[in-house]
């Protein structure tokens, strides 16, 4: 397939669901160039659904779930549909949308592993006019690997430095770390929570979505006792591959660790964002010890607090965010997943086993074609 003038829209919602990331990407010239980006807001009903269900606390009977399963499909390609018009661009000029949806649950270990993202791709193909290629970590779980995470492939096309030893951090509601070594091997898992916790904890006792700049967390002071009990979990020490989520690491999970009650509400946040940076720079310091530079993507380069604590505990390694390569940091995930529908379309791997345990290279994701009517005829009727 010759795809040397095709667009491609790759659409995100990560762990913490603040948004929906969308990017129309060309890869006229071999590697992704970003043409234009659209965050798109969640229906504040909808999100805190999804993130009672994504933390275990409510359920879905299987009519709900269907219903939930559109729901979410329209709101990305209502993502979808916003950037094509933002940027005049015409459906028949992308190739193909990468959604990776929403994940509600991901249990990459046990008898039956298995991970689970909503947002139907049929829907989101019928109301776009494009087809969608969707279900990108199902087949790398299938071969015994974690299903994440998946950028380091597309970490290393753009950052790796020939000689030279890197981390790429990115600080999504999860954490994870690619090790771009000098020698030009790759590895990646996630190291725990990131911006989760802190969005979660911000919510519910200030009630706003996040933590803007760390300063509920810069007002207080970390609890040494819960810090401990934090880090003593079961999941930093496990080698990897590993990955986690919501489902893991969630305020239910926070509250068997310590009397919360008892502390100043801006000393449980102070305490999560040093469980935050800690976590990160022990992983960092076992599994990159000769990396000198840290570039860092993802929401959390945002939070000045956290940035600084982290800049403080990998000293003396320099932290810089991806922007100053020329990569937005908050659309390196949306790319990711335009990149990854090009190699399915292409019938080309788009996992590393060094990085998921996999049992080999796979093809991954699943393709929804697009109705064959007019394409500009479903984008005036699709988009809400």
């Amino acid at each position: 397939m010759n795809d040397a003038t095709a667009l491609y829209l790759g659409l995100i919602s990560g762990t913490s669901a603040d948004s929906i990331d969308a990017a129309l990407v060309d890869f006229a010239r071999g590697t992704p160039q970003v043409l234009a980006t659209h965050t798109h807001p969640w229906p504040p009903v909808l999100r805190e659904r999804m993130l009672a269900l994504a933390q275990g606390e409510a359920a879905l009977d299987l009519d709900a779930f269907g219903r939930l399963d559109v729901e979410i499909g329209r709101c990305f390609a209502d993502a979808a549909t916003h950037l094509l018009e933002q940027s005049g661009t015409p459906a028949h000029a992308v190739r193909a949308i990468g959604s990776h949806g929403q994940t509600l649950r991901h249990r990459p270990g046990g008898d039956h592993p298995f991970t689970l993202q909503l947002g139907d791709p049929t829907t989101i193909a019928e109301r776009c006019g494009i087809d969608v290629v969707a279900d990108f970590r199902r087949a790398d779980i299938a071969a015994g690997g974690q299903g994440a995470p998946l950028l380091p492939a597309l970490h290393a096309m753009l950052l790796a430095r020939p000689g030279h030893a890197r981390v790429v951090l990115n600080l999504g509601g999860i954490a994870n770390i690619t090790v771009l070594g000098a020698d030009g091997g790759v590895r990646g898992f996630d190291t725990g929570p990131a911006n989760g916790l802190l969005d979660a904890w911000c919510l519910r006792h200030r009630g706003e979505p996040f933590d803007r700049d760390g300063m509920f967390a810069a007002s207080g002071r970390p609890d040494p006792n819960l810090l401990d009990a934090l880090l003593a979990d079961d999941y930093f020490a496990l080698p990897p591959p590993k990955s986690t989520g919501r489902e893991h690491f969630h305020l239910n999970w926070l509250a068997t660790h310590g009397p919360l009650a008892a502390l100043d509400p801006a000393d449980v946040q102070a305490t999560l964002l040093e469980l935050s940076a800690r976590s990160v720079a022990a992983a960092i310091a076992q599994h990159a010890p000769d990396a000198a530079e840290v570039l860092i993507c993802g929401g959390g380069v945002h939070n000045s607090a956290l940035m600084r604590r982290l800049g403080e505990l990998l000293a003396p390694r320099a932290l810089c965010s991806t922007a100053r390569h020329g990569i937005d940091p908050d659309f390196l995930e949306a790319t990711a997943f335009a990149w990854l529908a090009r190699q399915r379309l292409l019938g080309l791997p788009g996992n590393l086993p060094a990085v998921t345990g996999a049992r080999g290279p796979r093809v991954l994701g699943a393709i929804y074609s697009a109705p064959t009517t007019d394409p500009s005829e479903r984008i005036r009727s699709g988009a809400s």
